[in-house]
């Protein structure tokens, strides 16, 4: 897997900066004050810093950015980036200019001169996140990226702080690799390889093969796979670190590649579906970093891992299956079919562990793209106050969601002629009947989430935090949210 930057913080070491090879960074306020680190730098360069902060050039300089100079005189560095940034940021603004260090990083070494800056741990964790690569699939040789160091009048503080933000990192860059993976790699098998792979963190591992399925009853879930050469899967993640407490549960949508089934998806773009796994990578991510920074939370990860492929053996629409719940579905499109997968996974969830909570994660409809855009998640829910949690703890962590309503006039809209309900409710409303349908698959003691993340896993263009490609959106939320609301 694509692993996470190395980071050394170490003690400030002026003696060190004129013949530092490489890249660097230093931190200016905006109003052009330096510290002895940019004082000792200015006087390298022969003033060079003051006249950039005297300059109309430093006036447009965003907070969190920097304005780079290249082959300073007086410095062994091949540039150095001058960052406007207050010296107690809040933590956005701290991530925000550990990502655009990372941008200016590329394959050298960089020394980061931090002084006293506050949050130096988040900042660390937004050059951590912005410096992902996804190259397993290119074959030229590449120079592998050297590291970097960070100079901090705090050092083993802000290492503290740092070690569990790199945990979730990984966290962030297994769900990313996941995501990015094309299908002929990432079959069920090889994604639920990788899953049993972290046993070794600590993780409870156990994957249900299609005979276990079958026993269980979810022939909805095996209904969408039955036109694949690859078998359908649920992988159950158990991190067991909050004593006897029951678990919050997370179940996500792994359908490894989407051609719509029998209703089959026009051609152009179908290339993207290779991303439809993106709630269980989520789900994935989350319990990885759990292990990682040993979380003092009970939580089990469910995904159902499943191919939606066309052939003679693939379900039709028009077809009745029977979910593991015991109602019927009436499918009227095959390619509405994560829905089919979430609804057994989520009633096994219940019946076996019941949760303190459930929260699904499934790229689930264009309908919420159209609605939101690529900016926020759809967040459905049956409790204000779990939903309230889950909001808050997104906000903290910047990662766009919003909630969308429900009700019985949508739900209205799943009835069927031949059976308790179908799989589609139309075009109106696509997200919101998609989240009614998975509702009926909710126990009503169950507070529960849907998230349908179809708009923010993958994304066409650069992040912040992120380039384009897969995201990982969800990890740092629902981190937050188990730290916040499950650890004691």
């Amino acid at each position: 897997m694509t692993t996470p930057i190395a980071i050394d913080f170490i003690e400030t070491d002026l003696d060190a900066i004129a013949g530092h090879a490489g890249k660097l960074a230093i931190f200016v306020t905006p109003d052009g004050k330096l510290d002895p680190a940019g004082r000792r730098i200015n006087r390298l360069t022969k003033g060079a810093v003051e006249r950039l902060l005297a300059s109309d050039r430093w006036e447009k300089v965003k907070l969190g950015t920097g304005f780079v100079m290249g082959f300073p005189a007086g410095l062994a560095a091949n540039a150095l980036s001058v960052v406007k940034l207050t010296r107690r940021p809040s933590v956005a603004d701290a991530r925000k200019a550990g990502a655009d260090l990372a941008q200016f990083k590329d394959k050298d070494a960089l020394l980061v001169l931090g002084g006293n800056v506050a949050h130096f741990a988040e900042l660390a964790l937004g050059l951590v996140l912005r410096a992902y690569d996804f190259s397993a699939h290119k074959t030229a040789e590449d120079t592998p990226h050297a590291g970097v160091t960070l100079m901090h009048t705090a050092p083993a503080a802000s290492a503290a702080k740092a070690k569990p933000l790199m945990a979730l990192a990984e966290g962030v860059f297994f769900t990313r690799d996941l995501v990015n993976e094309p299908a002929n790699i990432l079959t069920t098998h090889e994604f639920a390889a990788r899953l049993v792979a972290m046993r070794d963190l600590g993780l409870d591992v156990e994957v249900l093969e299609e005979d276990a399925l079958e026993k269980l009853g979810m022939r909805t879930l095996l209904a969408v796979g039955m036109g694949s050469e690859t078998p359908s899967k649920v992988v159950v993640m158990r991190w067991n670190g909050g004593g006897k407490e029951a678990p919050l549960a997370l179940v996500g949508k792994g359908v490894v590649f989407d051609t719509g089934g029998i209703s089959i998806k026009p051609a152009s773009g179908m290339e993207d579906m290779t991303m439809d796994m993106g709630g269980a990578g989520v789900v994935a991510g989350v319990m990885r970093a759990l292990a990682l920074r040993g979380a003092k939370a009970n939580v089990v990860g469910l995904v159902g891992l499943v191919e939606n492929m066309p052939d003679g053996r693939a379900q039709r629409p028009g077809d009745v299956v029977k979910s593991m719940k015991g109602d019927t579905v009436e499918v009227i499109n095959t390619d509405a079919e994560g829905r089919l997968v979430l609804c057994d996974v989520m009633w096994y969830a219940q019946e076996r562990f019941q949760p303190s909570g459930m929260i699904d994660l499934a790229t689930l409809t264009g309908a919420i793209i159209v609605g939101l855009g690529h900016e926020n998640a759809g967040v459905f829910s049956n409790n204000d106050a779990f939903c309230d949690a889950f909001l808050k703890s997104a906000k903290i962590e910047g990662e766009g969601a919003w909630r969308m309503p429900m009700g019985q006039a949508y739900d209205d809209k799943l009835k069927s002629r031949v059976a308790d309900m179908k799989n589609v409710g139309g075009r109106d409303a696509g997200s919101i009947t998609a989240a009614q349908f998975l509702g009926r698959f909710v126990k009503p003691e169950t507070p529960w989430i849907h998230l349908d993340i179809a708009g923010v896993a993958s994304v066409k263009s650069d992040t912040m935090l992120a380039p384009k490609g897969a995201t990982g959106w969800g990890v740092l939320a629902l981190d937050r949210m188990i730290r916040d609301g499950y650890e004691g």
